[in-house]
């Protein structure tokens, strides 16, 4: 369900009231990773929430790791003067998000370790006064390899450990998880709201959850994970009738040049993050060696045993009886050991890439030249453009003087507002509902092609924007995004790999040149300027509808485009 069009007169949606849900867990357990991808959800649902994490507040406070006494994360023997400390922080960040819930916010996501009955009971006795209703996110780690693969991105991406020395910044984060494990103690079958998440979703265990917005909170933590991926988005190419929907028109043949540059270029960016990884293998090895030997420290806590083959191969490493650090065996164990095949890296070729088109002709022709290559291709009906309804194929200034009530009423709300018989970016947003679900269950790399406004819609959630700044987001031809989830957010890096302004420049000189030598050699002038792909044909129709099932779920079907001799 997308944002709903009201609110309460309380402000809140849904009648839900003021929610926190508070996180608990040990370092390097996922929480973080739960907590923004969460908080992404409930803004895309229009929802006034926000992450506030314990960390982040006590590195604006005293500073990063560097900066902290000794004893601070110690799970005894701290000084008074730590105590002190840590109690103040402590109580700085509770009235920070007391008065975030003061201001009118409606969801909290309370993101600390929260390892104790007592520190647990605290919250519920504070915010309970204020009339919030407080829920438990649990994040358990059975398998030692999501820890392992948690440290390695806690060391690129986390903000305590910016400009570390990737194997001390191992070595401090294992110090850290070493002080909490001792006081940890897990939920144990309480009466009030929690859901419990094992190995990242593997299994979940949910408990007396009340009301319509913590159920959708539980069923979008159903549906996550945490393995490496990248997501892009491009638009379709351009069609040979533009701005009418019920054309569904074909390729011009400056679409299918838009068509084949866009898969070269992935291909290209796709191939040049591989090379970059591997030229990072060597320290990342190294790196692996370095975690292996600290985890010999870590207690076989109840919450994430060491596994018998990253053991054999760290216990080989750090004790020289194994092959050298980039010996094949070492290397070979330890990636076995402590990388998923799915998610080894952003950009890797060996990981898996699938393409997301609509069932709109323009849209699923884009991405034939990802078919001719190999990849698969999967045709989502979902994703099919905004209808316009019956200012279908209008100018603004056409819709302006024909409609000019509908066309004020869209200037004031851009978002909910509908023209007759149309679709408006709500209603978009919740047709596109279960393609974000879809989307978070993905394992690989996804490529989604998609016309404008549905790339609004899904940027806009994957950016983590609230409703009302849908219609206003940027998107142009030839613009790749690359959206990379991590710990602390999406990463987005925004590519150019195809100049619309130019591209159309050279295809009328060509045009303008191929009249010249049609009129010379005695051809009729009412056909000047036109695009051969804009003859239908007989032969044309049959062979589009004999590839018709190209884009089936399992990607099978004929990948041969139409003749290119239409390509101009």
């Amino acid at each position: 369900m997308a944002a709903p069009l009201y609110t309460t007169a309380s402000g809140q949606l849904w009648h839900a009231g003021r929610i926190l849900v508070a996180t608990v867990g040990l370092p390097a357990r996922g929480k973080t990773h739960l907590a923004h991808a969460l908080e992404r959800y409930l803004r895309w649902l229009g929802v006034k929430s926000q992450v506030f994490s314990l960390g982040d507040y006590r590195r604006r406070v005293i500073g990063g790791a560097e900066s902290l006494p000794k004893d601070y994360f110690a799970d005894e023997g701290r000084s008074e003067a730590t105590e002190a400390l840590r109690q103040s922080i402590q109580n700085g960040f509770d009235q920070t998000v007391a008065e975030f819930f003061d201001l009118g916010g409606q969801v909290v996501i309370y993101d600390a370790n929260n390892s104790t009955q007592k520190r647990r009971y605290a919250i519920r006795e504070r915010f309970g006064k204020m009339g919030v209703s407080v829920m438990f996110m649990e994040s358990i780690c059975t398998d030692q390899s999501i820890v392992e693969a948690n440290v390695r991105s806690v060391k690129i991406s986390s903000p305590d450990y910016v400009n570390w020395d990737p194997e001390k910044a191992v070595q401090d984060f294992y110090e850290r998880i070493r002080g909490h494990e001792k006081e940890y103690e897990q939920i144990e079958a309480p009466s009030f709201p929690y859901i419990k998440i094992i190995n990242v979703g593997q299994q979940i265990i949910v408990n007396n959850i009340q009301g319509y917005l913590q159920s959708r909170i539980v069923f979008f933590l159903m549906n996550i994970h945490n393995k490496q991926r990248t997501i892009y988005f491009a638009r379709a190419g351009e069609a040979l009738i533009e701005h009418l929907y019920k054309a569904d028109a074909d390729l011009s043949s400056l679409g299918w040049s838009y068509a084949d540059r866009l898969a070269e270029f992935m291909e290209e960016l796709r191939h040049r993050k591989a090379l970059e990884n591997a030229e990072s293998a060597h320290l990342e090895r190294r790196a692996s060696v370095m975690t292996q030997t600290e985890r010999k420290g870590v207690s076989e806590f109840n919450d994430g045993r060491i596994t018998a083959a990253a053991a054999s191969a760290g216990d080989a490493l750090a004790l020289g009886t194994g092959t050298t650090p980039t010996g094949p065996v070492a290397a070979a164990s330890l990636r076995k050991a402590l990388h998923d095949e799915e998610g080894a890296g952003p950009g890797e070729e060996g990981r898996p890439l699938v393409i997301w088109t609509s069932a709109r002709r323009r849209s699923s022709h884009t991405a034939w030249p990802f078919a001719e290559r190999g990849y698969r291709v999967i045709e989502r009906p979902q994703l099919s453009e905004m209808n316009p309804g019956i200012v279908d194929g209008m100018s603004a200034e056409e819709i302006k003087k024909r409609f000019p009530d509908e066309w004020e009423k869209k200037q004031k709300e851009p978002y909910s507002h509908r023209f007759p018989r149309a679709e408006s970016y709500h209603d978009l947003s919740v047709r596109l509902e279960p393609i974000i679900f879809e989307l978070e269950r993905a394992r690989g790399d996804v490529l989604i092609i998609v016309q404008s406004s549905v790339l609004r819609c899904l940027l806009a959630y994957v950016q983590g924007r609230k409703p009302h700044e849908i219609p206003l987001i940027s998107v142009h031809e030839g613009e790749l995004f690359e959206c990379a989830p991590t710990a602390y957010g999406v990463e987005t890096i925004r590519h150019e790999f195809w100049d619309p302004i130019k591209e159309r420049e050279e295809r009328d000189k060509r045009f303008f040149q191929r009249d010249q030598d049609g009129l010379a050699a005695g051809a009729d002038p009412e056909n000047r300027g036109v695009d051969k792909f804009s003859v239908r044909d007989p032969a044309g129709d049959a062979q589009r509808a004999a590839k018709a099932d190209l884009h089936s779920p399992s990607g099978s079907g004929s990948t041969t485009r139409p003749s290119t001799e239409a390509k101009i």
